[in-house]
């Protein structure tokens, strides 16, 4: 995902981070007549989903699997760029050849409007009177295509909840996650600022040098494939402050500052400080330079890292049954001077749309699978393990007293992070499984119409009442009595939340776009060497010649455009927000 920095909303409230999907083939002749009887179409069809988001490529396999075909007779063969490699080459190969896929999901503006032009998306109009469940989020169906002749696209990730609304339910998709329970070890000290964060890793660190299985641990362990207009570390600390990127600009979620990332006192060369400090100190791990997401994520499950940039990393690694009855767990560090942005619940939908190719041999049966995503049946089960929906009715969660709660496989399966699934429900592992699209089509936090209650299982009182453990307990003892991360942020006015306006910039000129390759090539370079700078003389000095090599790179200019770029976002969010919010 190494456009992770950019989508984080939707991959992090999206993405299928604890593991790739395994294995490929056909569905059996057996199970090919069987899902011909039961789903009325007589033909099994493979159809070829060209998906950005994706992070497993070959055929959907599993209980997911297994829903399509008994559904719709269908087989998904993903097309991921992101595991192909040079996925932009890929995307312009598929797309020259006029063919980019019989399901594309890409993003908006620029590929939506390349796609459309080129004539590679089918006009749905004509399926779209049939298509009731997405018609509920008609709105955002028509903004999404407002300057087109026709319907090409259907927006993820769209909401029924307001603009102003936290998009992301317990857990903001950004925040400071240390290792509680070593952090308690030092008697819970104040933290007053970021930087105040260092000597309590430090002590962490020098407390606890090995895992238990004897390798070394380090406060901060970084990776480079999502690096895109700057080093994507060093931004996500600026989200601690109510920041978030847009192209070189550092916006903040209520519009009241506009940052260059390059000015010697923004919030992004703070963060490269406070890694470089954290180098001196020795709290680096060396190999942050070489390694990918993957090689991190193995980390954090053994228990080499400390912090987290995000919940669903640290937490998601670490955070097991195991560790947890054994009172070892990731959770929000409280820094007082916080504001944690947040990304208001996107009524237009999100970055991403999902669109037919126009060289679908059957488009009327891939409009009523897209349909189907949108139903209450589809977002369950179109669920990656990190989204927090439930996964299929039956299998994973059932109505009990009125009240939806997880069944025994499905405290294994999603709490646990895996299981043995039954032959019925399509057998194999349950992580091996999950839907590959790796997208929601309706927030997860969304209440499910048929049942009234949220899609997403981590809002159920049944499961808050039944996953109490010996960290969350100390957390919320030691955090004022709070039951839940946004809970506490919102107590203490430590969220900032930027109304949910589905702002989409637009394309880069080739000028701009030559500009910004040129430019944000040399940021990143210089980000890291400075990071890794042997003492405070090299950084400023690295940092001089970051800005003024930028500078003569065309940075200004580019600058310029995203500058214009981010204050109309903000209009965008005031707009919303006034017809969406409070």
């Amino acid at each position: 995902m190494k456009k992770m920095s950019k989508y984080v909303t939707t991959g992090l409230l999206g993405m299928t981070l604890l593991g790739s999907l395994a294995g490929c083939g056909g569905a059996a002749e057996s199970d090919t007549d069987a899902a011909s009887s039961e789903s009325g179409y007589d033909e099994t069809i493979t159809i070829d989903v060209y998906n950005g988001l994706a992070n497993y490529m070959g055929m959907q396999e599993g209980w997911f699997a297994k829903i399509v075909r008994d559904k719709f007779n269908m087989e998904l063969n993903i097309i991921a760029p992101n595991v192909a490699g040079n996925g932009d080459t890929l995307y312009q190969t598929r797309t020259a050849a006029g063919d980019l896929g019989d399901l594309i999901i890409v993003d908006n503006g620029q590929q939506y409007n390349e796609l459309v032009e080129a004539g590679l998306l089918t006009d749905a109009s004509e399926y779209y009177e049939t298509m009731e469940n997405v018609q509920r989020f008609d709105a955002a169906v028509q903004n999404l295509n407002k300057d087109a002749d026709g319907l090409y696209g259907f927006p993820t990730s769209v909401s029924t909840l307001k603009a102003t609304d936290p998009s992301e339910g317990l857990d903001p998709t950004f925040g400071a996650y240390v290792r509680w329970d070593l952090y308690g070890e030092q008697g819970y000290p104040e933290i007053g600022t970021l930087e105040d964060l260092l000597p309590v890793i430090q002590k962490m660190q020098e407390d606890n040098p090995t895992t238990d299985s004897g390798k070394k641990v380090y406060g901060f362990s970084l990776f480079s494939d999502w690096d895109g207009n700057m080093m994507n570390a060093g931004k996500q600390l600026v989200t601690y402050y109510g920041y978030d990127e847009l192209g070189f600009v550092l916006a903040k979620a209520d519009g009241s500052d506009y940052q260059s990332i390059l000015d010697s006192d923004s919030e992004y060369i703070r963060a490269l400080k406070f890694y470089f400090q954290a180098n001196q100190m020795g709290l680096v791990d060396p190999e942050s330079t070489t390694q990918n997401y993957d090689t991190l994520f193995a980390k954090f499950q053994e228990g080499q890292v400390l912090f987290s940039w995000w919940p669903w990393l640290g937490q998601a690694a670490f955070n097991t049954t195991t560790n947890l009855n054994e009172g070892k767990g990731f959770m929000l560090a409280p820094i007082q001077d916080q504001k944690i942005f947040s990304y208001g619940a996107e009524v237009y939908g999100g970055k991403q749309f999902i669109g037919i190719g126009s060289n679908a041999e059957d488009p009327e049966r891939i409009a009523a699978f897209i349909d189907w995503l949108y139903s209450s049946e589809g977002v369950l089960a179109n669920s990656s393990q990190t989204s927090g929906s439930s996964g299929p009715e039956g299998l994973t969660w059932e109505m009990k007293d009125g009240e939806p709660v997880l069944t025994e496989f499905g405290k294994q399966a999603l709490l646990d992070g895996d299981g043995d699934v039954p032959e019925e429900y399509g057998g194999g592992s349950y992580k091996d499984g999950v839907s590959a699209l790796n997208v929601n089509t309706v927030l997860p936090i969304d209440i499910n119409p048929d049942t009234g209650f949220p899609y997403a299982y981590t809002m159920w009182e049944s499961y808050q009442n039944e996953t109490t453990d010996p960290v969350k307990e100390d957390w919320s003892k030691n955090m004022g009595g709070a039951e839940s991360t946004i809970g506490y942020l919102e107590e203490n006015d430590q969220l900032l939340v930027a109304p949910g306006a589905s702002y989409v910039a637009p394309e880069d000129s080739s000028e701009i776009s030559t500009l910004r390759n040129q430019a944000k090539a040399t940021i990143i370079e210089y980000s890291w060497r400075m990071v890794f700078a042997k003492d405070e003389a090299e950084f400023d000095q690295l940092l001089k010649e970051m800005q003024e090599t930028a500078d003569g790179l065309g940075y200004q200019t580019v600058l310029e455009f995203d500058m214009n770029n981010a204050k109309d976002q903000n209009e965008k969010r005031v707009e919303v927000a006034k017809e969406f919010g409070d």
